[in-house]
């Protein structure tokens, strides 16, 4: 099968924010793969036998989608980015309500494929890395997300230099600074192996 153009995928997000119901439906079979893969490679960082439903986590993203208020579509590059935030809010929410649930909280249990199977490590690890992630973003916004579009959405570091208009240099930069800050901001909480 072909894959489909950069300029196809651009021309349907358009049609899409112009209001073309029809256009999300062709989109999904053209991106699905990329989206899929995308989250597969954001697992790849994490310890073995730490599991996570990639098709379940796509879904989630699909239905975050479709309830966006505004859709103004600027390319492919600006939709990953946003499909990137929205795979790190799943995460994070889903991390969160685990840790609800172990203290008690009383949430009822959701059928397996109605559920993110997240990871079998503590759900505090995600959490601690969305806390870290947040200070960052209060020093120093730009490096927050490309942390954010680099590790949750698994952008290249030329796509993550397209979304936010900076270039490819400036990316691996502040790639290299964000790590290290954030892994200090980490270990520093106490949170680091949690």
């Amino acid at each position: 099968m072909q894959q489909p153009s950069s300029g196809d995928i651009t021309q349907l997000l358009r049609a899409w924010s112009s209001g073309d119901e029809s256009a999300f439906d062709q989109l999904l079979p053209l991106v699905y793969q990329e989206l899929h893969g995308r989250a597969q490679r954001y697992m790849a960082h994490e310890r073995s036998g730490h599991t996570l439903q990639t098709t379940a986590l796509i879904n989630e993203v699909y239905l975050r989608l479709v309830d966006l208020p505004q859709r103004n579509w600027e390319n492919r590059a600006h939709f990953l980015a946003i499909c990137a935030q929205l795979m790190r809010r799943i995460l994070v929410d889903f991390a969160r309500s685990r840790n609800y649930q172990k203290r008690g909280g009383g949430v009822q249990h959701q059928p397996f494929d109605e559920a993110l199977s997240i990871c079998s490590e503590s759900p505090t690890q995600i959490i601690a890395v969305d806390d870290a992630l947040k200070s960052l973003a209060s020093v120093d916004e730009r490096k927050s997300r490309v942390v954010e579009l680099r590790f949750f959405g698994g952008l290249s570091v030329e796509e993550t230099a397209e979304v936010l208009k900076i270039s490819a240099e400036t990316v691996m930069r502040d790639w290299k600074m964000a790590k290290a800050w954030l892994l200090k901001e980490i270990s520093e909480n106490g949170l680091h192996g949690a």
